[in-house]
């Protein structure tokens, strides 16, 4: 069994391994006349969650994202008692990442954060149904709170690289608070951040009801983990 603290260090170098990653591949492909391109950039997000699935998982299910961390207890698969201390973990792990980035590129205006093409509730709601559609996957994939497996890191980081690939030029394709705070704190760019620290929990904790609704209401309750 997992102590606390190992989990919450696995969340936190989990969550800063993503935003260094993500993150990273959005500055360098500003930086570098777009050398890794849009399709690439998504595959860095979706990829890197894969692999953090892999390497975490069995450590505290890989969550490195506050709302799903909130989706899993509103499923009652995870103790709401230990959601503060994932989600500071998680918060944290993405503050490194982004002042390291910013340390190595103190020139990019936004660090990669993520800020709406179009319209605030058009972003909003493209986050809403991005969250809601990767939470009932992960719903779907998962044991208790844990992505554990070959089916739960293919299938969540397919579903990441997938809305990225689609919906990244509208809204950025967070589907993360911890991915979109951290750099836009760092940066400075505040302007539009409540739409992608709430829109993420809503959709995530929409897909709850609904996977119980495709599965049956007794899906998630003997799955706590």
């Amino acid at each position: 069994m997992n102590s606390k603290l190992n989990r919450w260090a696995a969340e936190c170098l989990g969550t800063f391994i993503l935003v260094f990653a993500g993150t990273g591949a959005v500055i360098i492909d500003d930086v570098h006349a777009h050398s890794i391109t849009h399709v690439g950039v998504a595959l860095t997000f979706g990829l890197v969650v894969l692999a953090m699935i892999y390497g975490l998982g069995d450590v505290s299910g890989a969550h490195l994202n506050p709302a799903v961390t909130l989706g899993f207890a509103g499923a009652g698969r995870f103790a709401w008692a230990d959601v503060p201390g994932y989600v500071l973990s998680q918060i944290a792990g993405a503050f490194a990442a982004s002042g390291l980035l910013h340390a190595l590129f103190p020139v990019h205006e936004n660090l990669g954060a993520t800020l709406p093409a179009g319209s605030e509730i058009q972003s909003f709601t493209l986050e809403v149904v991005l969250t809601f559609i990767l939470m009932l996957v992960i719903l779907g994939v998962s044991t208790g709170a844990k992505e554990k497996g070959i089916t739960a890191g293919v299938a969540v980081g397919a579903v990441i690289a997938l809305e990225a690939l689609f919906a990244g030029p509208v809204s950025g394709a967070s589907m993360n608070p911890a991915r979109s705070l951290s750099p836009a704190v760092v940066s400075g760019h505040w302007e539009h951040l409540w739409i992608y620290l709430a829109a993420p929990v809503l959709g995530a904790l929409a897909a709850v009801p609904a996977c119980g609704l495709v599965r049956g209401p007794d899906c998630c309750r003997a799955q706590r983990v």
